[in-house]
């Protein structure tokens, strides 16, 4: 009934309106300094025209013993006398706010969030802007839940490992292979999850993990709470470190995550030369440390690393570790002290890291209501924008493999009914990977393609694992009837996930020969869909002429089904590349995920791995996706020669100017960057957006990559038409290579610039006070 109280609709909107941000103020109580507490609100700590580092000595400095060890672990306690609550530190926002952790629930006002595409998806678009603006919108829900007693505030995400190894279950929740791309999304993301506050503030606290050299879960025997990982300095510094230096230079992110295993036979959560030296001291982290969950004890009781629980707290500690996932450190820190073994003020300087970070957060500001993000509640949450961004990140996500004939897009005037085929082919949560939510809603893949054809849906498979072909007859007739066939294929969770590595490459079960069937069987074009985090060997489809198309989708998110049918039938004009290089099953053979090293030796027969280091066959390269249209790339103007200004305190140096390159700490470089414009032209009929991906391939040597990506940018063209695009490359960062000793320098001589099939020669030179040294 309508306006049957009398209320008209402006005013019952309002209403609404006011009882959900009242009832959300009513809901959340200060975490601390409430001011109506008058025992504790005149605490300095209370007071925010201190400086937070003043505040957080305020507290430390009325903290007990016993009371500082029970806020070391992430379900910190209570401490009643100075008015602070309960706090649990775990929550997960990896691509929307999810109840991985305890930290967050759904139900009530808050019945699910927005489930962006899994990373890996996401980073196919090479869109910078858009991780960012991803970011900026899961943080929005993120306070709104805070706000209504459903979530925390830190949130330990994103995952930035390098994916290394194919096999890796937890490659989905990455941004690939290449450090550059990890790089940039660590900042990105982080930038759009913690806000552009005024000094220090924060709108949440990010976190980039896991650190360091952590891409192996369980494969053959060996788990990641056993395994030590035996790394060179030259791969620490050039591959597994980068994204995490920038996260914290660049993101300027809160909080970074130590992992389960060793890094050359000490446990990373108790190093002090990755921890306190290099997070903190050398990249100047402004945040906690948190160790991945029962990290601590896991060093003790599984890796054997000290005798006693006490000294494992105390090596912790003393590493630089300032929170733990778990209760180890809450348990056994306190006898550390007591024995002897740890100071006290050792626990302060580290409790002071997460206290600063709560402060840094408006925890210790009493009412949230009245602070900047108060006003965020359930409207906040699954909000019409919100979804199309989810909609819109997984198009641009959605990577076109192959296209003969074209055989894509499919037409809904002459493609009417369309046979819609596999396991894969109605799934809903499949869709949205691990380390999700609850998603606001789904569109499978079925239910998008429905909206442009009439459809007969036969999954073929029972499920991913397809043991058997006993509804292979249904699927084949499906085929025969339609004027096309998609068939949505692949791998989900059940086949790789966190502490389930794959063994193979190749499609589970009868998979191969469910697509090969049907493919026969179908009267119209034939179009393979998969879903999956890591790479699949389709070598067999690409090379099968009867299948004309083959997208690769990810996990796409919620609307992932949407995006897949705007992209088939021609509403999307697909624009992702794919993030990692797709091997063959051949490349695993005597491959061990153990192994750890980047380059090859090809006289031992290590083959090497990801693009920058492995030249044998392929099914797909790095960078490769498809358009519906053609873009012509032409490098309109770049500079020739480039001298590279050595520092004056470093020319007598002997190790300054080495095998014709320069140590980067020698020169004078910190702003010398080039720029590169460039002609990107769309001489097709569609409008599209075109990546950019410029590589660099530095002087020949032994060590060096045999190219590597050092830019890259989305640029979005209307049919027929020229954008023009400049491009900085700073010199130092992207231009050097890493020696074997681990110090990064740069190659002086010939850098070949590729853009597409653009080429162009970059010439480095030293240069001492202007005159050039060859």
């Amino acid at each position: 009934m309508s306006g049957g109280c009398g209320i008209g609709k402006s005013t019952s909107t309002l209403f609404i309106f006011l009882f959900v941000f009242v009832s959300i103020q009513a809901t959340r109580p200060p975490f601390a300094c409430d001011q109506k507490d008058r025992a504790t609100k005149n605490f300095p700590f209370c007071q925010t025209n201190l400086p937070i580092g003043d505040r957080v000595r305020d507290l430390i400095g009325r903290l007990t013993l016993q009371e500082k060890v029970k806020l070391l672990g992430n379900n910190a306690a209570a401490v009643p006398r100075l008015g602070i609550k309960g706090y649990e530190w775990w929550s997960e926002a990896l691509h929307g706010v999810s109840n991985v952790g305890p930290g967050t629930k759904f139900g009530g006002e808050f019945p699910g969030a927005t489930s962006f595409p899994q990373v890996i998806t996401t980073a196919a678009s090479f869109n910078a802007s858009l991780w960012e603006e991803i970011g900026r919108v899961v943080s929005d829900e993120a306070r709104a839940m805070y706000n209504g007693e459903m979530g925390g505030l830190t949130y330990w995400s994103p995952n930035v490992n390098i994916l290394r190894d194919p096999r890796w279950g937890r490659g989905q929740e990455t941004p690939g292979e290449d450090p550059v791309v990890a790089a940039v999304y660590a900042e990105r993301y982080v930038r759009g999850l913690q806000g552009n506050e005024e000094g220090d503030r924060l709108k949440v606290a990010a976190c980039c993990k896991h650190y360091t050299a952590y891409d192996l879960d369980n494969w053959s025997g060996v788990d990641r709470f056993h395994f030590n990982a035996k790394v060179s300095k030259q791969d620490i510094e050039d591959t597994f470190d980068v994204p995490f230096r920038s996260c914290v230079k660049e993101g300027k992110v809160a909080s970074i995550m130590c992992s389960y295993n060793q890094v050359n036979g000490i446990p990373t959560c108790a190093d002090p030369e990755l921890l306190r030296k290099t997070i903190r001291g050398g990249w100047g982290l402004n945040g906690y440390i948190v160790s991945d969950c029962d990290s601590v004890g896991v060093f003790y009781d599984s890796q054997h690393y000290t005798s006693t629980p006490e000294e494992a707290a105390a090596a912790a500690i003393k590493a630089g570790l300032d929170l733990d996932c778990g209760p180890f450190l809450s348990q056994h820190t306190e006898n550390a002290v007591h024995i002897g073994i740890l100071k006290e003020t050792a626990i302060d300087t580290n409790l002071a890291n997460t206290v600063a970070v709560q402060m840094r957060l408006g925890m210790f500001d009493g009412e949230p209501s009245a602070q900047q993000y108060g006003h965020l509640g359930p409207r906040d949450v699954c909000s019409p924008s919100h979804q199309e961004l989810a909609v819109e990140a997984a198009r641009q996500g959605i990577v076109l493999l192959k296209n003969h004939g074209p055989a894509l897009p499919l037409s809904p005037r002459r493609h009417r009914t369309v046979a819609v085929v596999g396991p894969n082919s109605d799934v809903t949560v499949t869709m949205i990977g691990n380390y999700a939510g609850v998603a606001c809603g789904y569109t499978s893949p079925l239910q998008g393609i429905s909206k442009y054809a009439k459809t007969i849906h036969q999954k073929g498979c029972g499920d991913v694992a397809c043991t058997d072909d006993k509804l292979f007859a249904g699927a084949v007739n499906a085929a025969r009837q339609a004027d096309a066939t998609v068939l949505v294929m692949g791998l989900d969770q059940s086949i790789e996930a966190e502490f389930r590595d794959r063994t193979g490459l190749l499609l589970p079960g009868f998979q191969q020969e469910l697509i090969s069937e049907v493919s026969k069987a179908s009267r119209g074009p034939v179009v393979l869909v998969l879903m999956s985090g890591g790479p699949v060997d389709v070598t067999f489809a690409n090379n099968d002429p009867r299948i004309g198309g083959i997208v690769w989708a990810g996990y796409p998110g919620q609307a992932g089904g949407a995006a897949i049918a705007d992209v088939l039938f021609g509403a999307h004009n697909p624009g992702g590349k794919l993030p990692m290089t797709w091997y063959p099953q051949e490349y695993l053979k005597n491959l061990p995920m153990t192994t750890m090293d980047m380059r090859s030796n090809l006289a031992k027969g290590y083959p090497g791995r990801t693009y920058r280091f492995y030249k044998g066959p392929l099914v797909y390269p790095f960078g490769h996706g498809l358009s519906y249209t053609k873009f012509i790339t032409t490098i309109f103007e770049a500079p020739k020669t480039l001298a590279i200004p050595i520092d004056g305190r470093h020319t007598s140096n002997s190790s300054t100017i080495t095998n014709k390159s320069i140590r980067v700490t020698h020169t004078k470089c910190s702003k010398l960057s080039i720029q590169i414009h460039i002609d990107v032209k769309n001489v097709g009929p569609k409008d599209g957006s075109h990546t950019l991906l410029v590589f660099s391939k530095p002087p020949v040597d032994v060590w060096v990559p045999h190219k590597q990506l050092v830019a890259f940018q989305k640029v979005y063209v209307p049919a027929r038409s020229k954008q023009r695009v400049a491009i900085n490359i700073h010199v130092c960062k992207y231009l050097s290579v890493v020696d074997k000793a681990g110090v990064r320098r740069i190659s002086i001589g010939e850098h070949s610039i590729h853009i597409g099939d653009a080429k162009h020669s970059l010439s480095l030179q030293a240069s001492v006070l202007g005159v050039i040294k060859s």
